[in-house]
């Protein structure tokens, strides 16, 4: 019973250390934050005895053009995901359920994969000048269309395993009935992968979300820069604006926990959905 305990309590003192080790940073910027700055430099470090402030939040959204660079995100990130989601879940299905000669399947899912395997600055010149002979520099345009094409290997090879583990008798029993193969696809097959569809789209917006190298590359204008940008722009070669990046990312944070939360029950069972087979 004792070695039971001690194995008990070793267990939830390594999870107690990872759980402060993650939160640490974080908490470090909030409170970064709400400091002034003579509270930011102060040695010892003041963790808890400080007198919080908002000027930060201020100077950010208010004299500052973050306000813009968040709009900027969520519909770049927004955009991207849902492309992303319809056209690689269409294609999913496709490599799931058409049969092709020579196991043309399998072969087109690992040669869709294998395209985020390149480093992504290797297309940084080339998309640039793609984008520069479209016109489409500066523009949220150019933002979505890349990240869409990111995404959609990732979401083509989450989505074909969430579709292999469904039985076809299902739709085939719809398209019995009189339904249509996209049809089926739509009312069937849908809502049963829902929770693998949640998981992805939480995956895609993360990645769109905190992309950094092309919004760098491609937009150098307000209108057009996202959040990251936005942040990394405040060093400078005179100063750091440790409390007004500090509040940025602290905003940064919230959309994305907000919606990781929303769909938390549907993320944990798509994570798990086709670890087993039946």
């Amino acid at each position: 019973m004792g070695r039971l305990t001690m194995r008990k309590f070793l267990k939830y003192l390594l999870l107690l250390s990872v759980l402060i080790a993650t939160l640490t940073p974080v908490y470090w910027m909030l409170t970064i934050s709400l400091k002034r700055e003579v509270d930011q430099f102060a040695v010892p470090p003041r963790w808890f005895s400080f007198s919080p402030t908002l000027e930060h939040y201020s100077d950010a959204f208010l004299n500052r053009s973050f306000g813009q660079y968040l709009l900027t995100s969520m519909i770049v990130a927004v955009c991207s995901t849902f492309c992303a989601l319809v056209i690689g879940t269409i294609a999913a299905y496709a490599l799931a359920r058409l049969k092709m000669p020579a196991r043309l399947n399998r072969k087109l899912s690992l040669w869709i994969l294998s395209t985020r395997m390149f480093p992504p600055i290797v297309t940084a010149v080339p998309l640039f000048l793609m984008m520069r002979d479209l016109q489409l520099l500066n523009t949220r345009l150019s933002l979505i269309i890349l990240y869409t094409g990111f995404n959609l290997p990732f979401v083509v090879w989450m989505m074909r395993g969430f579709f292999v583990e469904v039985p076809r008798e299902l739709e085939e029993a719809a398209m019995v009935d009189g339904d249509t193969r996209l049809g089926a696809l739509r009312r069937v097959l849908l809502p049963l992968v829902a929770p693998g569809l949640a998981a992805t789209a939480v995956f895609c917006l993360i990645i769109s979300w905190n992309e950094f190298l092309f919004a760098l590359v491609l937009t150098q204008t307000d209108a057009a820069m996202t959040l990251p940008v936005g942040i990394a722009g405040r060093v400078t070669q005179y100063e750091i604006k440790w409390g007004v990046m500090s509040a940025a990312g602290v905003v940064a944070m919230l959309p994305i926990l907000v919606f990781a939360m929303a769909v938390q029950r549907y993320l944990v069972r798509g994570l798990s959905l086709g670890a087993v087979k039946g």
